[in-house]
């Protein structure tokens, strides 16, 4: 008998993987994707492949690091139109099943499927995958979407992995709470704060205790993430952007004060072709700063009302920065605005 079920399909390693595709030779080497694609600059990783990982090479760490760590690795500068055209071949794999699908990045989507073996099918789009476009990925069967999201984690590299209320508690209610899709390191170490350590004991807790230390909102929601349950469904709707950003990380560390505003202005100034090319208007305004060494903060600071008006999004944006303390020296500033729901 049919059910109705989701996959999660998670592309495996996918810029490096598609940066292997257009260079063949780099197959079973180490390769690093970020910045520029010189390690001897600044910029962060974007991806490495699982050759680069052994060595301790992973997403979001400084060049240098992956360098020092894997200095025979292949470092590509980003090349975001090859991912976009890759992915694009992709979810048009995923769409011949017939299937909703729900792109959530380059990377990865959902499918809402209705099959009487769920895993042969998983294993069909697979396959299907790996022959139209050669590149592997791995999927969660799951009965939601935070289950889903989770069995293909469970599932890398080039698996399968199904969980659903049947096998929840078996396969997470002894972790960790940061293990589950959605909570971060400050929020489980907030958590652990309170006595709450483990998948279980979260998903038991009371939600209105939850609530008066989290929010009416986010305390309940907590609860039910850690139960496995996500009520939303999978939708074919285009993914539309809840702002857009600029950043930019100095090779130089900004030291002065104003320097440091000089650099907003201009990144802010720049961040406008985006929105006006865009259309729609700013509500939020939220600035980005990363200290040396590495510790990263922000701050936002809500417009009167939406708008579109450079000089007052410049304005936001540097009261914004004002919320900092700039005695340290600057190596990354960010902007980012917001939309207007």
């Amino acid at each position: 008998m049919p059910v109705d079920l989701i996959l999660h399909v998670d592309l495996d390693e996918f810029i490096a993987a598609v940066e292997v595709l257009r260079r063949p030779e780099l197959r079973g080497k180490p390769v690093v994707v970020g910045g520029d694609g010189d390690p001897t600059k600044r910029g962060v990783v974007s991806t490495a492949n699982y050759e680069a990982r052994r060595f301790g090479v992973g997403s979001a760490m400084p060049l240098r690091t992956a360098y020092r760590r894997c200095p025979e690795a292949v470092f590509l500068p980003v090349d975001a139109p090859a991912y976009e055209e890759a992915s694009e071949r992709v979810m048009a794999v995923l769409r011949s099943f017939g299937a909703v699908v729900e792109v959530a990045g380059w990377d990865e989507a959902f499918m809402a499927i209705e099959a009487e073996d769920p895993v042969a099918f998983a294993c069909e789009v697979q396959t299907a995958v790996l022959e139209r476009t050669d590149l592997w990925c791995s999927i969660g069967v799951g009965d939601t979407k935070v289950r889903a999201k989770l069995g293909s984690g469970f599932a890398k590299p080039r698996g399968i992995f199904r969980l659903t209320r049947e096998n929840w508690d078996e396969v997470m209610a002894a972790l960790p709470t940061k293990a589950l899709w959605g909570i971060g390191s400050k929020t489980s170490r907030r958590l652990e704060s309170i006595g709450i350590r483990t998948v279980s004991q979260l998903s038991t807790a009371d939600e209105t205790w939850l609530a008066s230390v989290f929010g009416p909102k986010t305390g309940p929601w907590l609860r039910r993430l850690a139960a496995g349950e996500n009520g939303s469904r999978v939708s074919a709707e285009p993914w539309i952007s809840k702002g857009v950003g600029r950043e930019r990380t100095f090779q130089q560390d900004l030291e002065d004060a104003q320097e440091i505003r000089g650099e907003l202005r201009r990144l802010t100034r720049e961040l406008m072709d985006d929105l006006e090319r865009g259309g729609r208007p700013v509500i939020r305004v939220v600035v980005k700063v990363r200290f040396v060494p590495f510790t990263t903060k922000q701050r936002s600071k809500k417009l009167e009302g939406p708008t579109l008006d450079a000089a007052t999004i410049e304005a936001g944006a540097v009261a914004a920065l004002e919320r900092f303390e700039l005695s340290r020296k600057v190596r990354l500033l960010g902007v980012k605005a917001e939309f207007a729901s």
